[in-house]
């Protein structure tokens, strides 16, 4: 695509953006650590359930020097609802790094961003991005739909393909947030994963992929499980018990033996089979105490 034409591309979804673009808390900021906080709220996690938990989360710790001194086990218990408990400590830990390398300011550069825990490419490219302004590409899965199905066609593209052709795609005129905004959105509301809306998209007259989806191409046959890998079951695996475990712990006002957690967890032990808590119970335990979420004394066990 010719400079002219990828101009006119940016003028079209950009356009669309401000008239179709979502209203998220997020937005109305460019303040650094506002924009981490959203970030790592938003890593596998619904943008509702984010949005809820935004502003109390902000209102308590709005900054990172007040999160690096607050206790894990508070920031844990106001994470309930969120899901993926270690992004919690991994953001404490890194408000910890801000404060100690950076005097409590978060770092501009990628590379300083990429350093702090929990903080990969894509977030590191988006706090940068959000925040700062800087020209950088930034993409996720609705980004990643959107420019494989303009600019390659049907079948879904990798992810160093989709980085790839994101950076070929950016806008070096100042619009770099509002482009990768908009990619977000138009992938989240129209172009879906699942029965895409072409007649709403602004680049439908360029889209590769669109002449298929009219033909009633069944999009939905290179949806979500084309995209990445089948989702694993959750009842009963090692995160859906992680997650009980430490919601348990969040309710407890005191340490809780392993007996104490399979009770509340599973009910009284069936009669004649004695008070040993479930044998997976103790290895879960073990990889909480790892990831930093949770502590054995002799008392029992609770939030770090």
């Amino acid at each position: 695509m010719s400079g002219s034409a990828l101009g006119d591309v940016h003028d079209q979804v950009i356009a669309w953006f401000e008239l179709h673009r979502r209203d998220l808390p997020w937005r109305r900021t460019r303040d650094p650590w506002a924009i981490l906080v959203a970030e790592v709220m938003l890593q596998q996690t619904q943008v509702g359930r984010a949005e809820t938990a935004y502003a109390p989360f902000l209102l308590r710790y709005p900054d990172a020097s007040s999160l690096a001194a607050a206790p894990v086990a508070d920031i844990i218990r106001l994470w309930s609802g969120m899901g993926y408990n270690r992004r919690a400590v991994n953001l404490h830990r890194a408000a910890s790094r801000i404060v100690i390398d950076y005097d409590g300011e978060v770092p501009r550069d990628q590379a300083a961003l990429r350093g702090l825990p929990g903080v990969g490419p894509y977030t590191a490219a988006a706090v940068a991005c959000f925040a700062f302004e800087a020209v950088t590409a930034v993409v996720d899965t609705n980004v990643r739909r959107v420019l494989g199905r303009a600019f390659v066609g049907l079948a879904p593209i990798s992810m160093p393909m989709a980085w790839r052709l994101a950076e070929e795609c950016l806008p070096q005129d100042g619009r770099a947030w509002a482009w990768n905004q908009a990619l977000m959105d138009l992938g989240a509301t129209t172009c879906r994963s699942a029965d895409p809306q072409c007649g709403h998209c602004p680049m439908v007259d360029r889209c590769i992929a669109a002449p298929d989806f009219a033909l009633g191409y069944p999009g939905r046959a290179v949806g979500r499980v084309a995209e990445g890998r089948p989702p694993e079951r959750f009842i009963g695996s090692s995160r859906y018990r992680r997650g009980l475990v430490v919601e348990e712990l969040r309710n407890a006002a005191t340490p809780l033996s392993l007996a104490e957690l399979r009770a509340r967890l599973m009910g009284p032990p069936p009669s004649g089979t004695g008070s040993d808590p479930e044998p997976w119970l103790g290895g879960v335990i073990v990889g909480l105490e790892r990831d930093g979420l949770a502590r054995s004394t002799p008392a029992g066990v609770s939030l770090p």
